[in-house]
């Protein structure tokens, strides 16, 4: 008999892990609070750590049809435009890591995901379903929603993000703790390249580092559509939890102030923009931060992050593969010590991402002294300083 696992969230993370679990034969019913599946959001890079994983599930051609794969990252002053560093990607990439690096749009992989789910997944898919209980027994998990309605499995996946209630089923001081609000805040644009000046057209992704805030633009939909992202240290756009608010070009000066030439016309030049808070946890410490008997976290659930590594779906999905292949695809799975190896595998990894995220937050912001030497640093080291090996080969 396959292990019968219920999955809470239906985003990229708890699809992901529908997926690869499916594919090892045990069944996942993945379990949505909206209404629909669906999701918000814009662009989303991918790493060859990641991509590599879609491959794993069978989804690197679909992948390729959906994502732009852009041919360098280019960081840049935000005052004067001027290059800083150049890291190549596109052949690059696949030749040194042996997968590519791709820039998505979150609706297009999760539009993916979901029908690779549908197509190949061996369990049910429930919408409305906002869990608010979860018992467990020795060899039980039952889980009940706010309508009444209740479901048992023999394990339970929490991939239910930042706000995760499954998170509270850990034997940790840290589980019930609120997420940390950062103060940062993000905007994000999207734009039809074809409607933009040629000059404000790009295949690359392009990275603006100023005091306090940085920006970065890349392509995504095939080369068809710019993604553009600020993100600030400025005073909290609103309710943490209501992070996508719409926003303006006004709002977005008033907390940043007027960039350097180039990154000012590409700003003026986004037809809307939505804005919210930045949110995330501590590095995780244990093992115990991710697992706990028949409860495991994947995702946002165990270790949200800042976006200044751009690795937040990629430990996702890393985690989701990790977790099926600790799993195995044999009958009679020892849940509890199946968990603890995949916890035990993942949280390190997890915990060095988070941090740095973090640290990259300082460098990216810096002023002063420091950024004098973060310039220096990257004008003398290029493309050596912006790989990241210990990422993108992991």
């Amino acid at each position: 008999m396959p292990t019968h696992i219920l999955v809470a969230g239906g985003g990229i993370g708890g699809l992901t892990t529908a997926l690869a679990l499916s594919r090892s034969r045990h069944r996942a019913d993945v379990f949505e609070q909206a209404a629909v599946f669906g999701e918000i959001g814009a662009g989303v890079q991918l790493g060859p750590n990641v991509t590599r994983r879609l491959q794993q599930l069978d989804l690197g051609t679909g992948l390729a049809k959906i994502a732009a794969r852009p041919d360098a990252l280019v960081v840049r002053r935000a005052g004067s435009d001027a290059v800083l560093a150049r890291l190549p990607l596109g052949d690059a990439m696949q030749q040194r890591y042996g997968a590519p690096y791709f820039c998505a749009h979150r609706a297009d992989l999760h539009a993916l995901l979901l029908e690779a789910v549908r197509t190949r997944g061996t369990g049910t898919l429930v919408t409305a379903a906002q869990i608010k209980q979860v018992e467990t027994s020795d060899d039980l998990v039952c889980v009940s929603s706010a309508d009444a309605r209740a479901w048992e499995g023999e394990a339970l996946v929490g991939a239910d993000g930042l706000w995760s209630m499954v998170r509270r089923q850990l034997d940790t001081p840290a589980a019930a703790e609120p997420p940390r609000v950062t103060g940062h805040t993000a905007w994000r644009a999207l734009a039809l390249q074809s409607d933009l000046p040629a000059a404000l057209r790009r295949q690359q992704i392009d990275v603006w580092l100023g005091p306090h805030l940085h920006a970065v633009a890349y392509p995504v939909r095939g080369g068809d559509w710019l993604n553009v992202v600020v993100i600030a240290e400025s005073a909290p756009a609103g309710d943490a939890r209501d992070w996508d608010q719409s926003s303006s070009i006004a709002a977005l000066q008033r907390a940043t102030g007027r960039s350097g030439g180039g990154l000012q016309a590409l700003l003026e030049a986004m037809p809307g923009w939505r804005a919210w808070s930045l949110s995330d946890r501590a590095p995780l410490t244990s093992a115990a931060d991710m697992a706990h008997e028949r409860v495991a976290l994947v995702g946002d659930a165990a270790h949200p992050m800042v976006p200044y590594l751009a690795q937040g779906a990629g430990m996702a999905i890393e985690d989701a593969v990790a977790l099926a292949d600790a799993l195995g695809d044999g009958s009679a799975v020892d849940v509890p010590a199946a968990f603890a190896r995949y916890a035990e595998a993942r949280w390190q990894r997890n915990a060095q991402v988070q941090a740095r995220a973090r640290r990259n937050g300082e460098v990216f912001h810096a002023t002063g002294p420091v950024r004098f030497g973060r310039d220096l640093a990257m004008r003398t080291l290029g493309a050596r300083l912006l790989d990241q090996p210990w990422l993108y080969g992991g």
